[in-house]
């Protein structure tokens, strides 16, 4: 409507000023050219008479405007409704999903445009919403469940001298150990626990560590349980700096190489080394050990996950799911791979290489 007003009024001023012909002229209703009277021998030459530019002349035209306004705005009423029909389908559908029907989705029928575009990418989100509740809800279950056990175990311990009338101090001291013991076991999968979510919400420090001496620290700290073991290490490393949070890469390093050692085989060997690759450092631990189904490797890194439960020192199914944290903290790319004789093999690649000089 804007837009035709203005028209009328440039269509005004063009015909005010460039053809005064397209309007009546002065002193009768008639716009035919008048008799000239020019000097002689101009006899039959005619010219325009002076024309009044009136405001009668956008009468008719403003009728006009004013009619296909109506009509208009009811079209366009009309047709944003249609339109916008979709986003109000929506939007009831999104105020009624919640944490108890997330897996509900939008579903938009209807060929393929910009609405159905934005209803599709909604129904990703809301899977992947879905798929994080269940895994915290999993996470939580499996979190309980692990802190269950020994809470039941201390207080099996705490009644048996109580109800034992003959209870000895002895039976009372050897109680006491398995106390502590049982309190040092969950102190660490609280630990643990804390450090997941830690590296899972922690973005990485760009500060400048040496990879290499945080290999050789933890290959010096674990070497009594690799001599006990009876395991066979094998080393190629070379100077190498990498941009991150040294506590965290220190606590990656030592799940790798506890989970090398603790779920190896008698005499078996670990492998541990740094490479360049595609401007990238490459951190690799590899390990001997049981035959582990390929199905299965995904899954070794969620919480609580363990192919086989091993009960002699309080293992709790998170070293890996926390490597794996905090390789995502400093943008690395994981992979992990069953090998054919038994064990596994994991490689990080870290981003960024700042080479020793």
């Amino acid at each position: 409507m804007v837009s035709s007003a203005v028209l009328l009024v440039i269509m005004y001023a063009l015909a005010r000023n460039l053809s005064p012909g397209l309007v009546r002229p002065l002193g009768g209703p008639s716009a035919l050219p008048l008799p000239y009277p020019g000097p002689p021998g101009a006899e039959g030459r005619t010219t325009p008479h002076v024309y009044d530019l009136s405001a009668e002349m956008l009468v008719l035209p403003g009728i006009a405007l004013a009619i296909m306004a109506v009509f208009s705005l009811l079209l366009g009423w009309l047709i944003a409704g249609r339109v916008l029909r979709p986003v109000l389908t929506m939007t009831e559908r999104l105020h009624r999903i919640s944490e108890r029907n997330v897996h509900e989705r939008l579903s938009l029928p209807g060929r393929r445009n910009e609405l159905k575009d934005l209803a599709d990418t909604v129904d990703g989100l809301l899977g992947r919403l879905e798929t994080a509740l269940d895994t915290n809800k999993r996470f939580v279950a499996n979190a309980a469940h692990e802190l269950r056990t020994p809470l039941t175990v201390e207080r099996a311990l705490l009644e048996e001298p109580l109800i034992d009338p003959e209870a000895s101090l002895e039976s009372f001291r050897a109680n006491f150990e398995r106390l502590l013991a049982i309190t040092d076991q969950r102190g660490r999968l609280l630990e643990s626990l804390l450090t997941l979510s830690g590296s899972e919400n922690a973005h990485s420090r760009d500060e400048p560590v040496d990879l290499t001496g945080l290999i050789e620290r933890t290959l010096q700290d674990r070497a009594p349980d690799v001599k006990r073991r009876g395991l066979r290490v094998r080393s190629v490393l070379r100077p190498v700096r990498i941009p991150g949070d040294q506590v965290l890469l220190a606590r990656l390093l030592a799940n790798l190489y506890d989970n090398a050692i603790h779920y190896n085989v008698p005499g078996g060997t670990v492998e541990i080394g740094v490479r360049h690759e595609a401007g990238r450092v490459v951190l690799s631990v590899a390990n001997t050990g049981q035959v582990i189904p390929p199905d299965q490797v995904d899954r070794l890194f969620e919480p609580f996950q363990r192919l086989r439960r091993i009960a002699d020192d309080g293992h709790h199914g998170l070293g890996l799911s926390i490597v794996r944290a905090i390789a995502r903290a400093h943008r690395a790319d994981l992979t992990a791979v069953a090998r054919p004789d038994g064990g596994l093999a994991v490689d990080i690649a870290f981003p960024t290489v700042t080479p020793d000089p």
